[in-house]
């Protein structure tokens, strides 16, 4: 019976996840006017990055900008301290582990998050949370997540959603419906909240938390060591979801930096690792002093950077994008009353960008 389950369900694991659209190097504009010294300053530093497409442009939704609620649930109780826990990457895991199902498909998708925050709070993709806001209608199917821990990876945790992109949402609702998703990790992020455990035993008083760099990454990260973990979803792609799941983590280095258009490292490749499979995307890149300066997002360039590399959309960007979007900081927003505050997001904004989706599913 086990065999027959694993043959009918269908392994959807990363998507965009771990696609191959970061792979391609896009060189700067040469310059066509005299610039001042410190303009040359600036724009020495900006010839240092790789460009990016972005296809957010200033359209950013401002809807929890707007909403009174989600302001006044922000404040509540929030702190500007995060106290770390662990600097160990393998202690901080998670994997976050859905079925999708229509009448049509089943779906197993497999994620890899980590703790953020003393409290229970995960950092992920939001490619991958997005099945949690799938979880709370069944207009589109049945969708079931669980977060899971260990070796190997055994369910664990329910979680709920504290913040998913609106304009993530916005431009990528299009793709989830495709077989093979494509994205580039721009504003690939998402907030969870662990609200139970999966057994009804109490949570625990404190959970293992990586501390998180959200300061600019300087040029000279490039070349310098950096540990991945995560949990690659090779057996599982192999012999189907009866699988077992196993963290890993592994030494690399960083090989490019690259720019949306910030003029900042907004995303970060790594050269080839064991942990650069599909299943690790939503995992943390640690520098050498143990703070996290990525999450991974994309596959990277195999002929450029060996077999199992990576790109990963740095903290810095999560940072800048988060406060543009919501008005707080990335620690406010990973502390403060966290269960009102996710309930508050599945009231608000849940509703918003279920629509989105909607408008974007194909009629046939």
């Amino acid at each position: 019976m086990q065999f027959l389950t694993d043959v009918l369900v269908g392994i959807f694991t990363a998507y965009i996840g771990l696609t191959n659209s970061l792979a391609v190097l896009i060189a700067p504009d040469p310059l066509s006017t005299q610039l001042t010294s410190s303009e040359e300053s600036q724009e020495a530093e900006n010839d240092f990055f790789s460009f990016l497409p972005s296809s957010f442009g200033g359209q950013i939704p401002d809807i929890l900008l707007r909403s009174a609620e989600f302001q006044s649930a922000a404040v509540i109780d929030s702190t500007k301290t995060r106290v770390v826990t662990t600097k160990d990457p393998i202690a901080a895991l998670v994997n976050i582990y859905c079925t999708y199902s229509t009448p049509e498909y089943v779906r197993t998708t497999t994620g890899t998050g980590f703790f953020v925050n003393q409290d229970g709070v995960i950092l992920t993709n939001a490619h991958v949370a997005q099945f949690l806001l799938l979880e709370q209608t069944s207009e589109f199917g049945t969708t079931d997540c669980t977060v899971r821990t260990g070796n190997p990876a055994a369910a664990k945790y329910e979680a709920e959603l504290l913040y998913l992109p609106p304009a993530w949402i916005q431009q990528n609702a299009a793709v989830f419906y495709d077989e093979v998703p494509m994205g580039t990790g721009e504003r690939d992020y998402a907030l969870l909240y662990v609200s139970d455990t999966t057994d009804n035993s109490p949570l625990p008083a404190v959970f293992p938390a990586l501390p998180v760099a959200t300061n600019l990454l300087p040029v000279s990260v490039k070349n310098t060591e950096v540990t991945a973990a995560g949990y690659p979803a090779t057996d599982l792609l192999a012999n189907g979801p009866s699988a077992d799941l196993i963290p890993q983590k592994a030494d690399t280095s960083v090989s490019e930096l690259y720019t949306f258009g910030s003029n900042y490292a907004d995303v970060i490749s790594i050269r080839g690792s064991s942990v650069g499979a599909e299943g690790a995307s939503g995992g943390p890149v640690v520098n050498q002093s143990g703070e996290v300066i990525g999450v991974i997002v994309t596959r990277g360039d195999d002929s450029v950077d060996g077999p199992g590399s990576l790109r990963a959309i740095t903290t810095s960007h999560i940072a800048r994008t988060i406060e543009e979007e919501t008005g707080f900081s990335f620690d406010q927003n990973v502390s403060g009353n966290l269960s009102y505050r996710a309930e508050i997001f599945a009231e608000i904004l849940s509703p918003f960008l279920l629509s989105i989706l909607q408008s974007e599913r194909p009629t046939n």
